[in-house]
Parts: C-alpha cells; sequence; structure tokens
C-alpha cells in the first residue's frame, strides 16, 4: 500500500521560489558586507530554482562516481553530461534504462526518478542522441494553510531532449541539445485564490569535448552550458529560472597493461541563475512591485550576471562552485569498480556525499549499481539517495548486428 503524504501548497511544490528566504538576516554591523543570523553565525544563501530535477544525475555510472563524468568516456547516458562525447562511440546504437528510488529510507515507494537514453551513430563525424526523464512524486494529499484536506494529486515532472554530436577535428567535437520540459507540481489546485497550472518550458545544451592523446594514457576535457532556456511559470504571478548550469570536467585515463585502465575524474559546476538577495539590501525590491527584483532579470542578464552577483562578493561566488571527483577501474573491459565524492558549500546547500559502485559488460547487455552514503545525516541536509542503491541497464545493439550473442 502507498503511504499518503500530506502538503500545504504554499511550500517549495508550487516553485514560489524563495519569496523571503533571508527575512531573519541582518547585515555586520562591522560593515564588512557579511549578512548574518540574529544569533551571528553567517546567514546560508543557497540558490533556489524550478524543475531542479533537471540537475539530478541520472545514471549509475556517473551516480558511483559522485556524480562526475563530463568528460569520462561515452555511453548511452551522454546526452544528459556531454553530448559531445557521442562523436567517440565505438558502437553503432545503444539505449540505456536507470531507475532511482527517491527518499526510500524514508519508506516512501512511489517517489523515483526514471531515465531512458540512447544514441545512434551516423557516420565518423556525426551521432544523434535522446534521452526521456520522468520524476514522480508519488501520491500527495494537498492541505491548505490551517492544514486542511484541499484534493489529492500526483505531481510529476518530465524532460524530453534530442541531442546532435559533431567532430569538427581529430581532437574536437561540439554537441547541442534541445529540451521540452513539462512539470506538473498541483495542477487545478488554488493559493489565495491564484489558480495553479502546469509549467511548460524550452531549454538548450550546449557542449564541447577536447581529447590529449599522451602515452599510454588519454587527457579529455569537456564544458557543457545546460538548461538554458526560457524562464517557466506555475501561476500568472510566477515566473522561475530553470537550473541553467556551467559544467567544466575532466577526465584521464591511464592504460596499466593490456587488460586493465584506471580512469581519474574531476567537474566543476555552477549554477547560471542569479544568487538571492537579502531583504535588507537596498537593492532587493527597488520597484517596490512586492516581488525581489533578482527573480525578475531576464534571460541574459540572469544567466551572464550570475558569476559576479553574490551580496558578499567574489568570496560568495566561488561558495557557488561545486566539486566532484571519481575514479573508475576495468578489468578486460567487462567489469568495473567505482567510487567518488561530491562537495558543495554549506553556506551553499551543504551536499556532501561518498559514493561507489560496479559496472559489469558482456556482448549487447551491461549493468551499472552505484550507492550513495552521505555525510550530513540532518533530515534537512541528508541526500534523497542516502543509503540506496540505483540501476542503469546499458544495451548494445550495434554488437547484436555484428552477431554477437546476448
Amino acid at each position: 500500500m502507498r503511504r499518503t503524504r500530506t502538503c500545504t501548497l504554499i511550500v517549495a511544490l508550487l516553485g514560489f521560489l524563495a519569496m523571503d528566504l533571508h527575512g531573519q538576516c541582518l547585515e555586520s554591523p562591522q560593515g564588512s558586507g557579511n549578512w548574518i543570523l540574529p544569533d551571528g553565525s553567517k546567514c546560508p544563501n543557497a540558490i533556489p530554482t524550478a524543475v531542479p530535477f533537471l540537475r539530478i544525475t541520472p545514471d549509475a555510472r556517473a551516480g558511483a562516481m559522485g556524480d562526475a563524468g563530463i568528460a569520462m568516456s561515452p555511453d548511452a547516458n551522454s546526452v544528459h553530461l556531454n553530448t559531445a562525447k557521442l562523436t567517440n562511440v565505438d558502437t553503432d546504437f545503444s539505449m540505456s534504462a536507470t531507475y532511482s528510488p527517491w527518499l526510500r529510507n524514508l519508506g516512501l515507494n512511489d517517489v523515483y526518478l526514471a531515465y531512458l537514453s540512447g544514441f545512434k551513430k551516423i557516420d565518423d563525424l556525426n551521432s544523434i542522441g535522446f534521452s526521456l526523464r520522468f520524476f514522480s512524486l508519488g501520491d500527495i494529499q494537498f492541505t491548505n494553510d490551517q492544514g486542511q484536506p484541499i484534493g489529492m494529486g500526483r505531481p510529476n515532472e518530465f524532460e524530453i531532449a534530442l541531442g546532435y554530436a559533431r567532430k569538427l577535428g581529430d581532437n574536437l567535437s561540439v554537441g547541442l541539445n534541445g529540451k521540452f520540459i513539462y512539470s506538473n507540481l498541483a495542477g487545478g489546485q488554488e493559493v489565495n485564490g491564484i489558480p495553479i497550472e502546469p509549467g511548460v518550458a524550452g531549454a538548450a545544451d550546449l557542449s564541447i569535448l577536447y581529447q590529449v592523446p599522451l602515452q599510454n594514457s588519454d587527457l579529455s576535457i569537456g564544458l557543457t552550458l545546460s538548461n538554458l532556456g526560457s524562464k517557466i511559470s506555475y501561476t500568472s504571478e510566477t515566473n522561475d529560472f530553470l537550473p541553467a548550469n556551467f559544467g567544466l570536467g575532466a577526465a584521464w585515463k591511464f592504460d596499466l597493461d593490456e587488460y586493465n585502465s584506471l580512469t581519474f575524474a574531476l567537474d566543476f559546476n555552477k549554477l547560471m541563475v542569479p544568487t538571492p538577495e537579502f531583504p535588507s539590501q537596498e537593492t532587493y525590491d527597488e520597484d517596490e512591485n512586492g516581488v525581489p527584483d533578482y527573480r525578475e532579470r531576464n534571460f541574459f542578464q540572469g544567466t551572464f550576471g550570475s558569476f559576479s552577483d553574490a551580496p558578499q562578493g567574489f568570496s560568495e561566488e566561488l561558495q557557488e562552485w561545486t566539486i566532484s571527483f571519481g575514479a573508475e577501474y576495468w578489468y578486460d573491459n567487462q567489469f568495473a569498480v567505482r567510487a567518488g565524492y561530491f562537495y558543495e558549500n554549506p553556506q551553499k546547500g551543504n551536499r556532501k556525499y561518498f559514493t561507489a559502485g560496479l559496472g559489469l559488460k558482456y556482448n549487447v547487455f551491461g549493468i551499472n549499481m552505484s550507492y550513495l552514503i552521505s555525510t550530513n545525516q540532518t533530515a534537512q541536509q541528508s541526500n534523497p539517495l542516502d543509503k540506496t542503491l540505483r540501476f542503469s541497464l546499458l544495451f548494445d545493439f550495434g554488437a547484436l548486428q555484428d552477431g554477437a550473442s546476448l
């Protein structure tokens, strides 16, 4: 039997993002430009966005490497991390399916992320890719401000992406994705008399991969600009940013001998979304319309201004970068062992976790498994995938056409 959860409509489900998350923050009396809570501790300033499920690493391989993978070797899940990698695939057609249970440690069985992706190699220079991402929040009983039931719902979100990759030279490739995004969190309900509608948006990803062949090793460097697109709205009075992201990664693969290889991967990611301002700042709501000015910036102001808009200056800008590190060992290209670590600054969300996983490949069939251990054990900061196994199944149809058996 599924567990029914209650949800007040005016919480984060509706996408009313960060309307006044910093009401208790005050400027430091020392005049240093720092912002503190009444108890004197530093005020956290995480960056909220709509449809955050777009930034969840969907596959178990990257999930076992601390979410690193921008420059890793290509596979059927490359559309999410770096579509440009698809020009380097060594098979004609491949697909992958991943299932990620969500909040399973709370006993919820109907909250999950499902991901289907793949690619088709056109020729030595061109490849196309696709993906479908579906996020289910399960059965939810909506309530009003007083906690009274006002209806049932099954919130869900999905993304459809089509990608194209082109090799520009022996070492350089580029990729482009087009996306359709749909988010139905509380369609048909109302907040303060304002009807809530499903949110719809379009976006694009741009990616680059550069490879440097070295003696007994290969160095790859990747760059991705993802989720660049329109804002998304749930009501006539909201207009929120997508989780646009700047990603830079490197992977160094060492061929130890004929049967053994070892790869190290390192990724840096930063949201290209305006940093929230504090209500006590003079620029918080200069037009006095009740909506913070940083939320009213257009696409170009929000995206390109996100590298220099932190209220506490350059030091806070550095805090907005997350770090992913992972390692992958392959034996005879059939058995893999993986491990990794993810770090986010405590002022920007404080996500920290170790990951580990295994991979098996046999002719046309492969399976990847990952396991996550959060180092933040508080209810507010523990990862939804904490102590959860997830699986990716891969199918190499190109090998099947070449006569390989299952």
